[in-house]
């Protein structure tokens, strides 16, 4: 079986700025969420069996203790912030289990099912639907990938080496030392992704990296400054990894048996008479007839 583990917020934010807004009978906006119920739909129909998704029920998570700029909920339309449990509520009729995140982030559930699914080895592939580099640390040879369903594209561990010039495994360490601008937390002074992708492709980890630069077995531009910041910023550098490193304690389901489709609930009409969407039942009602002959 093929497992696909989707990032609902991503989703829903995709939706929000791509489609023109519609507003349902009560005056409430729609349109997003409506979008991600029809894109997994077409998921579904695609051959997709065991499906999840993840949200950021709130946008604040534990790392907003760690770092006081890290990303937080400010700066969200309401149109956009009043779908967030809309989103949840709707793909819970429909079927498809929904992990949403309170003192975790939807980012933290991808890679705790990611975990769950990988030690099933009915699994042959888990595909982590979104573009999200902070995903790239879970990614596992051909097993375990990343799905950028927008552009139709899988990215192996072949293709984060590409991408970012390390392995999976060095991704944290990575985002720790260039820094992450969407989360909020600015990387060390002078860390760009070709110094960094260069060391860390060569050590590997932060603590790795030989603490002088006429000890490193490479050679990178401005190597004496950069390690002089290293060794003077390390406890920050060692506190920006653990904000990039995924929880796989988040919470989530259990085992994989629990992410298969079976159909959507008897709830799920009246979820798109409120989305006003009666052609998503349709579609959900021939997909589960379709299936169970």
């Amino acid at each position: 079986m093929k497992v696909h583990l989707v990032d609902g917020t991503y989703e829903l934010f995709r939706h929000y700025y791509a489609l023109p807004g519609h507003a349902n009978d009560a005056g409430q906006e729609v349109a997003a969420t409506r979008g991600v119920v029809g894109s997994m739909l077409s998921l579904l129909e695609a051959g997709a069996t065991h499906l999840a998704v993840a949200t950021d029920h709130v946008i604040e998570s534990f790392r907003n203790d760690l770092w006081e700029d890290y990303k937080d909920g400010s700066g969200i339309e309401p149109e956009l912030r009043s779908q967030f449990e809309l989103l949840e509520d709707a793909l819970r009729t429909l079927g498809v289990p929904v992990w949403a995140m309170v003192e975790y982030e939807a980012d933290d559930a991808l890679a705790a099912g990611t975990a769950i699914a990988a030690t099933d080895d009915r699994v042959e592939q888990v595909l982590i639907c979104t573009p999200d580099k902070d995903l790239a640390q879970c990614v596992v040879g051909d097993r375990i990938v990343q799905f950028d369903r927008r552009n139709r594209r899988i990215i192996n561990a072949e293709g984060v080496k590409k991408k970012f010039g390390v392995l999976p495994e060095s991704i944290p360490d990575y985002l720790a030392l260039v820094g992450d601008s969407a989360d909020g937390y600015p990387g060390l002074p002078g860390w760009g992704a070709k110094s960094t992708a260069t060391l860390l492709g060569r050590y590997k980890h932060l603590e790795e990296i030989p603490r002088r630069a006429i000890d490193w077995d490479v050679s990178v531009r401005s190597a004496t400054q950069l390690a002089a910041t290293l060794k003077d910023q390390l406890e920050l550098a060692k506190l920006f990894r653990r904000i990039a490193t995924l929880a796989v304690d988040a919470p989530v389901s259990q085992s994989v048996d629990e992410l298969e489709w079976a159909g959507p609930t008897p709830e799920f009409g009246a979820t798109c008479t409120f989305l006003d969407a009666a052609e998503l039942l349709g579609r959900a009602e021939r997909l589960a007839t379709a299936r169970a002959g």
